[in-house]
């Protein structure tokens, strides 16, 4: 049988295309306006990494890795996609949309040579701020949870495998769930107020994530959950991030690092009351 007669067929009639990191507001408006969604995968950056994007989204969700169609013209790229969705009669793209080798196409181009509807969403703003991954990336970075959570219209959140930690926490510190991260990009260095899900219950919880600057000097990520016996935890779990509380920095003992840890706690609840 020839390859080409494996394709899947699709009655698909509207897409929207964009990498789609972190399906914030701005997104939520191409995808509402679509059937489907077309994910251009570049493998960094990530908000949402690979295929974590399709828990925000309830249609269907086709990826192209950049690195496959990079070097495709703007017209061979709009012959794929009306291969790839033989019924396609609407493409959905933002505003400052581009495609192609080199970044040659632009919406106009797009126009021009998808012989249909092409439905261009205009700039979304949130308190005057454009909406953007680059720009929710970099509240993250700053720390400023609260501002990302609002252009991305959700908390932010990540997940991870429950590891073992340095076993100082529930001796000497209180006890934390440690967890290995991987793609994501992390806020910065600092505690946060967070909610933490384990299996399919949320708890009220306190994260550290940075550098062990008074212990060991590693960097971890590692979540108390407020008041509640949790047991023994295995497996992934996630975290959503609510509020800054403070930055990292190092403390001249166990004992100091834990009063403050106490004063966090106490700071969390009072945010999470309010």
């Amino acid at each position: 049988m020839k390859s080409e007669e494996l394709k899947v067929q699709n009655s698909i009639k509207s897409i929207a295309i964009g990498s789609f990191d972190g399906i914030h507001v701005a997104h939520q408006a191409l995808i509402a306006r679509a059937e489907a969604v077309v994910v251009i995968e570049r493998n960094g950056g990530y908000l949402t990494p690979g295929y974590k994007r399709t828990w925000y989204v309830d249609k269907p969700v086709c990826f192209y890795h950049f690195e496959k169609i990079k070097d495709l013209s703007p017209q061979a790229f709009v012959e794929k996609l009306e291969a790839d969705f033989p019924a396609l009669e609407k493409i959905v793209v933002g505003y400052d949309f581009s495609f192609g080798k080199g970044r040659e196409g632009s919406v106009e181009v797009l126009e021009a040579l998808f012989s249909k509807e092409v439905e261009v969403v205009s700039e979304v703003t949130v308190d005057s701020v454009s909406v953007h991954s680059r720009t929710i990336r970099n509240y993250l970075k700053e720390g400023d949870v609260m501002m990302a959570n609002r252009l991305l219209g959700r908390a932010y959140s990540i997940d991870g495998e429950v590891v073992a930690g340095q076993g100082l926490g529930r001796e000497k510190l209180v006890p934390t769930l440690n967890l290995k991260v991987m793609h994501y990009q992390l806020p910065k260095e600092g505690v946060y107020v967070t909610t933490t899900q384990i299996g399919e219950r949320l708890y009220d919880s306190v994260t550290f994530l940075g550098h062990r600057a008074t212990t060991d000097g590693s960097f971890a990520v590692e979540s108390y959950v407020i008041d509640e016996d949790i047991g023994k935890v295995t497996g992934r779990i996630f975290i959503s991030f609510l509020s800054f509380v403070r930055p990292n920095r190092k403390f001249d003992s166990l004992e100091a690092l834990k009063i403050q840890i106490m004063n966090d706690i106490e700071t969390a609840k009072g945010i999470l009351d309010g």
